[in-house]
């Protein structure tokens, strides 16, 4: 329930120090260039990320049209169906357990609707709207939130303070400025973690951070952008993601000796040959496709 964004990995990346590799295996619903600014080494999701990138840019300056965006965008990536989805690629797929038998398999996706009635249980209050979910997010999670919400309230709390009330209304809605001028009235305290945040802009709360492309960082998803990634249960009952199935097959094979470009590419492949059409992607730099996975 607690979003994490594309732009969060990439800042966690950014702190690992020279020497050291994070490897993140983004077994989720398009998951394809969740490390933001990463290069694609195998898929086609930054092509599609850049001609998608002027359209959301056109909507952020639209009022709450800005905030729909961003949060599709964010749960569509972050949370494995990371927004609205409706499937467009994927579709159901077949798979089969070990003795030959059909297994059971169903892509995963959260509608938003299903995700503020989640909160709305969560909380206990029954006014949660699109506009109020990154206040509830942040209400909830406080320094736990995503560090995208904490920039985001930061933005609003500053806007408020400064008297840039209208403002604050395109970009969240009446309801929200309502319960960000009641924290503002509130305990200071509860506000720190979302004053601490570090903000260049207030384009970042939506185009994103102005960082770097990560170099220490290894990103393996389990399909592209616009893809869902398949969540199996065999006859037995036993459940996994594909890919994860993919990948433990693969490393069993190669006695775990297999580069990321390598296990990249052998995944695809098996997971063709399995009916699946997810198509798994690799993001990092040139110097580390062909360094060994992580096993």
């Amino acid at each position: 329930m607690n979003l994490i964004t594309d732009q969060d990995f990439t800042e966690l990346v950014q702190k690992v120090p020279d020497g050291c590799l994070f490897t993140i295996v983004s077994d989720s619903c398009h998951s394809g260039g969740l490390l933001d600014k990463a290069k694609e080494q195998i898929g086609h999701s930054t092509k599609q990320n850049k001609a998608q990138q002027g359209k959301r840019e056109d909507r952020s300056d639209s009022g709450s049209g800005g905030f729909r965006s961003f949060l599709k965008q964010t749960v569509r990536e972050a949370f494995e169906s990371q927004g609205v989805h409706l499937p467009r690629r994927g579709g159901q797929q077949r798979s089969y357990d070990d003795d030959g038998t059909d297994g059971h398999v169903k892509n995963r996706s959260l509608p938003l609707s299903t995700f503020i009635e989640m909160l709305k249980e969560k909380t206990g209050k029954d006014d949660i709207e699109v506009g109020s979910i990154r206040m509830t997010l942040f209400n909830v999670f406080g320094e736990d939130a995503s560090p995208k919400i904490k920039k985001f309230m930061k933005v609003m709390l500053e806007k408020l303070q400064q008297g840039q009330h209208g403002g604050v209304v395109g970009l969240v809605g009446a309801l929200a400025q309502e319960l960000i001028r009641a924290k503002l009235q509130g305990k200071q305290e509860e506000l720190k973690p979302a004053m601490e945040q570090e903000v260049h802009g207030v384009e970042e709360v939506y185009a994103g951070t102005t960082a770097r492309a990560p170099h220490n960082g290894v990103l393996i998803s389990g399909c592209q952008t616009d893809q869902t990634s398949a969540d199996a249960t065999t006859a037995k009952g036993l459940s996994y993601g594909a890919l994860s199935n993919a990948i433990q097959s693969i490393l069993a094979d190669k006695d775990g000796k297999v580069s990321n470009k390598e296990l990249v590419l052998r995944a695809r492949q098996l997971l063709s040959k399995q009916g699946y059409k997810q198509q798994p992607g690799l993001y990092c730099s040139d110097r580390h496709t062909e360094v060994a996975f992580i096993c």
